[in-house]
């Protein structure tokens, strides 16, 4: 609900349980003055901001000297006048000039969510579910018109931010930064908290205190990344997962973005986040606009669980699309670490057969299909079948697992060219490139330049002509290096820096039309694994692969930060051979089966290799799986122990009945002696009786809850399941 007080020119944004709520500060700049918990009507705007004039604070040269926009907490600053924190818009003009002064020129109030024209975006996914507001501001000197959209989810206690800007001068105008929101705080009592890595180490969880300067995370390398995800919250010094209060942001993107927190000399916060201007611009024509990404904002006093959980539901329910958006998902076997690049027909049938004996759903033959890929030095971008290794093609192939009762999938990783390539041959110029500049290669390939139109129509009709010709019902979409020598061989000097983003949108464009005209494919995307786990790609990709790290006790840590913003519904994990590929540990197939059954549950190893306990152990996982999945894939995550802070991880999944429960507990390293330890469950009802579906024990709400369940500490890398559903 947006509420607005004409009097005070006061908006208030209202969800469930949060208001955000800023006002039209003397009748020209949006200043921000809540976000919390709700507040009652405003009376008294003055009162709720320190807005005194201080030292080297300049007074915008109004008549009112007591006040600077150096103090003030603004809804969204411009370089160049008296804000000298870090702004969101950075402009500059015709004349050379880059100060940008606009004034508040009125509102609209509307119902639903429009879209951000050539971004993925969330969505109204039934009538009255959103409200958007728009604040209109100019600057009537330069022509520039920045439109702030507000959308609010009412009962998913969510607000989305992104902007417009239009140029309605006669001359263009160059955007040197264009940040899509930033929220001032008056105080700096609160810790930052985001996910870094690296490849086959993603998203792990990191808190640190504010101090008097900015903490900043971002990515230059054209993808969001493995090292930082387009994530981070603001937390109570003493917010724990169920308690307190917890701040989260999430960008709508897929590129290079830049977030953060920075406190100022009076001890105040900007929070902040956008595209990374760093290498970064855009020209502006006469009439144009250019529309920022989104920003997902929630706002939670019952701790950090809470803050996921709104993301979660917005996740699945308003930014997921299509067929699988609530379709259970397959269980899936996919060839990669079983063969690699050496696999016949007979070999990939042999594996779809042992895995239809354990009823998995979906065979998936990853690299190596396609030109003559026998390792990563050649074809990429020859998107035709090996008949060497494949001498009856891709239908004859997926025809033979589908009459196995098996479906099938296929990996592509189609914005690539390898330097050894038919395609490479015939259009050098095709991937990302300066003139005379050395062409650096990541797997020995190189980055197709998605801006131009031409390569993006070539990717879209060769990825659909082989979807097109053969039983295909999922597609594994990988991007396997970074963007380096950023240059376009079609782009306009002036233009150059532009090529970043030109790069994501060309993708979107062409995720757009393939998923649009293949509706019953299941995409899983994939970056080396996570390196673009973001909510833009989720937009497109109901799914992403987690890491290609696929050690259980790893995994532990990789989809505990995962979890904080993105669900269960969207996160890969698959079993795979031990030793572990990645980093040759050796656990228990229990252990890898519990710690992936807690994701989009599959299998990436040759299961003839098994010994016939191992593949029993398979069987009952499989069957098991299918009995949870609608849990995990849709119900509530409770984290009740993390692998950061203790010996062990312990989640649980709850049903959006509340009537059923998988918890998964995973001991990291045994402890000396018989101990034991206990998970106490969340969130249940305490007189309601609950059974242990596996044991049959049953067990009152009250008893889980404040007493819990004992397990065994004292064995390395243990693991168990447990399933409980209301008598």
């Amino acid at each position: 609900m947006i509420k607005f007080d004409k009097d005070n020119l006061l908006f208030n944004l209202i969800t469930k349980n949060t208001g955000y709520i800023f006002c039209i500060y003397k009748g020209k700049f949006p200043v921000h003055i809540h976000y919390g918990r709700q507040v009652s009507d405003i009376t008294d705007v003055e009162l709720t901001f320190p807005h005194m004039r201080r030292a080297f604070s300049p007074d915008d040269n109004f008549s009112d000297k007591t006040f600077s926009t150096d103090t003030l907490p603004m809804e969204y600053p411009f370089y160049g006048s008296c804000d000298f924190r870090s702004p969101a818009l950075h402009a500059q003009y015709i004349d050379g000039s880059r100060v940008t002064v606009c004034d508040y020129e009125g509102y609209e109030i509307e119902k639903g969510k429009p879209d951000i024209k050539g971004l993925p975006h969330t969505y109204q996914d039934k009538d009255a579910e959103c409200e958007t507001l728009k604040i209109f501001l100019k600057d009537n000197l330069k022509g520039l018109k920045i439109t702030l959209c507000y959308s609010v989810f009412e009962e998913k206690d969510i607000i989305t931010r992104n902007v417009i800007i239009e140029n309605q001068s006669d001359d263009p105008i160059r955007l040197n930064r264009t940040l899509s929101m930033t929220m001032d705080f008056d105080n700096m009592d609160y810790d930052f908290v985001h996910l870094f890595g690296s490849w086959a180490n993603e998203r792990h969880i990191q808190r640190t205190p504010l101090i008097n300067a900015a903490i900043t995370i971002d990515s230059k390398r054209g993808t969001s990344s493995h090292q930082h995800n387009p994530f981070f919250a603001l937390v109570g010094k003493n917010t724990t997962e169920d308690m307190g209060d917890a701040y989260g942001f999430g960008l709508v993107y897929s590129g290079n973005f830049i977030a953060g927190a920075e406190v100022d000399q009076f001890g105040t916060t900007r929070a902040f986040m956008g595209i990374n201007p760093f290498n970064s611009g855009w020209m502006l024509e006469k009439g144009e606009s250019f529309y920022t990404p989104e920003v997902v904002m929630t706002y939670s006093h019952k701790g950090i669980g809470q803050m996921s959980r709104n993301f979660h539901n917005i996740i699945r329910d308003n930014l997921i699309r299509g067929k699988y958006k609530k379709a259970e998902r397959p269980v899936l076997i996919n060839n990669w670490e079983a063969t690699y690049f050496n696999f016949d027909e007979e070999k990939i049938l042999n594996i779809a057969k042992k895995a239809k004996d354990a009823d998995i759903d979906l065979m998936v033959l990853d690299d190596g299909w396609f030109g003559k890929r026998d390792d990563d030095t050649t074809s990429l971008g020859d998107w035709f079948v090996d008949e060497n290794k494949l001498p009856k093609g891709l239908k004859s192939l997926g025809e033979k697992v589908n009459s196995l009762g098996m479906k099938f999938g296929l990996w592509f990783e189609p914005e690539m060219v390898s330097a050894q390539s038919e395609l490479y041959k015939a259009h050098p110029d095709w991937c990302i490139h300066i003139k005379g500049r050395h062409r650096s290669e990541a797997r020995q390939q190189l980055v197709l330049d998605l801006s131009r139109q031409d390569v993006r129509e070539y990717i879209i009709k060769v990825v659909c002509d082989i979807l097109s010709s053969a039983p295909i019902s999922y597609v594994k979409w990988d991007m396997n290096r970074h963007l380096s020598e950023v240059g376009s061989a079609t782009l306009e000097p002036e233009r150059q820096v532009e090529l970043n983003h030109r790069f994501v949108l060309g993708l979107y464009e062409v995720l757009e039309a393939i998923t649009s005209r293949f509706p019953d494919v299941l995409f899983e995307g994939c970056s080396g694994g996570g390196g673009r786990f973001d909510m833009g790609m989720l937009y497109y990709h109901p799914q992403i692969w987690t890491s290609d790290d696929s050690d259980a006790i790893e995994r532990l840590y990789i989809q505990q930060g995962t979890s904080l913003i993105y669900p269960a519904s969207s996160m890969g994990a698959h079993v795979s051979a031990v030793p572990n590929h990645q980093v040759g540990r050796v656990t228990p197939i229990d252990t890898r089966g519990n710690v992936a059954m807690a994701g989009q549950f599959g299998y990436e190893l040759d299961l003839n290799n098994l010994p016939q306990e191992e593949f029993d152990a398979v069987k009952l996982q499989v069957k098991l799986y299918k009995k949870i999945r609608h849990i995990v894939q849709w119900g509530d995550l409770y984290r009740i122990s993390s692998p950061y802070e203790t010996n062990h991880a312990v989640w649980q999944y709850t049903s959006q009945d509340k009537t059923e429960i998988a918890l998964f507990i995973t001991t990291i390293l045994g402890k000396p002696s018989a101990r034991f330890e206990n998970a106490r469950l969340k969130d249940l009802e305490p007189d309601k009786i609950y059974i242990e579906t596996l044991s049959g024990k049953e067990y009152t709400g009250a008893m889980l809850m404040n007493i819990g369940v004992y397990f065994r500490d004292n064995v390395d890398f243990n693991s168990q399941l447990m399933v409980f559903r209301v008598k």
